[in-house]
């Protein structure tokens, strides 16, 4: 629609609110007592008595016929066929039918009967606006079999006006009841074993938990500089020192890094904490987890995604990180130096090779090599000690950590460790992060001597595990794109 036909539709439709005004009828209703949604006044009709229903919607179609009018209405449940009759419902209300637009939400009131085509319908003996829609909603027309299609195609533009998505496409709609469904049984699992959901602070005096750059702001009271956190992590483990033994967070985190179709920088996490526990038990949790989580939602433990079968049947493999390097790389990790693993990008045409620390070389050799070959539920185990500042040395083999990862379909789901909690050993490594820090890595962690403080009072042994719930829900709904199980996602601002 160019746009100056659509500022004369825009102009006709507040010249038809100006005619509702000029009929004494209020355009925009307080409520309405509903007593069906679409579909139970389907459900409830019968051929064998006559069922009276009063629904509300938005007007999605119409199709006029002189004294007579047939239109949809649609709800959160689907949409209703409801036929409108001047005789039935009186002149001034068919007048008020006529002044109705595609996208205006309006109450019917009257009787299901069946239409000589088959098609379950109210037949209107009232009809009440409820709100009138100024902008034309890009439905689209629609079709001989009575569909209709809309006519917002720009990705980009969907996910920036999300209502228009969810109003022009219902089946946007499903991707975030599932997304629900999925925070619902994870925090039923964790509630019955014992576990107390908390909230710890999001904009914090020092940021930590992750490898991470922050997005930072001003505290204007307390002149003061804050962080929005980039982790629940270090606050949890603070509940944990403090004697609450089993500890979880579903909460926002922030990092402000770039965007593409698996990183959003503000995103939701499952963060949980056990105490008594290491990284062994907590895998066997997550295993559990999220293989209930599977068999819950679709009745079995395989799914089709993304054109492969996934199957979460237990015991998933538990695979060596350095081994799975050595095999798909072609190179031991122990005897690499930095130049070597920047050969190995340059093959891969990673750009900014220079400047990388030999942690982020790390990384991105294991993403560039070996993720994606990472398709059916897999936990990777014993990573490089240097790339995990928060978790214990690996029993036996001190220059691993005991931590694991967990990957489906190429994608990391979940981060674990075996946590640290030494507090003397931690301080060492927050000292070793800031030198990092120092020599320009941007991703190291602060100090946070309050939470070395919280360690020195003991912390036991605890087993911890942070779940990325978008991309959880990524593939559970078979979305490409963490924008898709966003319901408004960060955007260049529209200019």
């Amino acid at each position: 629609m160019t746009t100056e036909l659509k500022s004369r539709v825009e102009e006709a439709r507040r010249e038809k609110l100006d005619a509702l005004r000029a009929r004494g009828i209020q355009p925009y209703a307080y409520a309405y007592d509903r007593t069906h949604m679409a579909a139970e006044a389907i459900a409830a009709y019968s051929a064998d008595e006559q069922v009276r229903v009063r629904v509300a919607g938005r007007l999605i179609s119409r199709r006029g016929h002189g004294k007579t009018t047939f239109g949809h209405l649609r709800d959160g449940t689907g949409r209703v066929q409801v036929y409108l009759r001047r005789d039935d419902i009186g002149d001034d209300a068919y007048e008020l039918v006529k002044l109705l637009d595609l996208g205006d939400h309006v109450g019917v009131a009257g009787y299901m009967f069946r239409t000589k085509t088959g098609e379950v319908t109210v037949h209107a003996e009232q009809i009440v606006l409820l709100a009138k829609a100024l902008r034309p909603p890009p439905i689209g027309k629609e079709d001989a079999t009575g569909e209709t299609h809309s006519g917002l195609t720009d990705v980009e533009m969907r996910y920036r006006r999300r209502y228009a998505d969810l109003l022009t496409h219902p089946e946007v709609g499903d991707t975030f009841r599932l997304r629900a469904r999925v925070i619902n049984y994870l925090r039923q699992f964790l509630d019955t074993r014992g576990y107390l959901e908390v909230e710890t602070p999001v904009l914090q005096p020092i940021y930590g938990g992750a490898l991470a750059r922050p997005f930072t702001t001003h505290h204007n009271a307390l002149d003061a500089r804050f962080y929005l956190r980039i982790a629940t992590e270090l606050y949890l483990k603070r509940c944990i020192g403090g004697g609450i033994e089993r500890v979880y967070e579903i909460g926002k985190d922030f990092r402000n890094e770039g965007l593409d179709r698996q990183h959003n920088p503000e995103f939701t996490m499952l963060e949980f904490y056990e105490a008594y526990a290491d990284y062994n038990d907590i895998m066997d949790l997550v295993e559990e987890m999220v293989h209930g989580l599977v068999v819950e939602l679709y009745g079995g433990a395989a799914i089709e995604r993304f054109g492969n079968k996934i199957d979460f049947g237990r015991p998933w493999p538990r695979l060596s990180y350095l081994e799975l390097v050595e095999k798909h790389a072609n190179v031991s990790l122990a005897e690499a130096d930095d130049d070597a693993l920047r050969d190995l990008l340059r093959k891969r045409e990673v750009p900014d090779l220079d400047p990388m620390p030999r942690t982020k070389l790390l990384d991105e050799v294991f993403k560039e090599y070996v993720e994606r070959h990472l398709e059916q539920p897999t936990f990777v185990v014993d990573f490089p000690l240097e790339l995990s500042p928060l978790a214990k040395p690996k029993r036996g083999d001190p220059s691993l950590a005991e931590r694991f990862e967990f990957f489906v379909d190429g994608r990391e789901l979940a981060n674990a460790f075996s946590e640290l909690n030494d507090p003397d050993d931690q301080r060492a490594r927050f000292q070793a992060q800031a030198a990092a820090r120092a020599a320009g890595d941007q991703d190291a962690h602060q100090v946070d001597g309050d939470y070395v403080r919280a360690l020195e009072y003991g912390m036991p042994p605890t087993g911890g595990c942070g779940l990325g719930i978008d991309r959880l829900v990524m593939l559970l709904a078979e979305e490409h794109s963490i924008r898709d199980v966003i319901l408004f996602p960060m955007l260049r601002p529209d200019e």
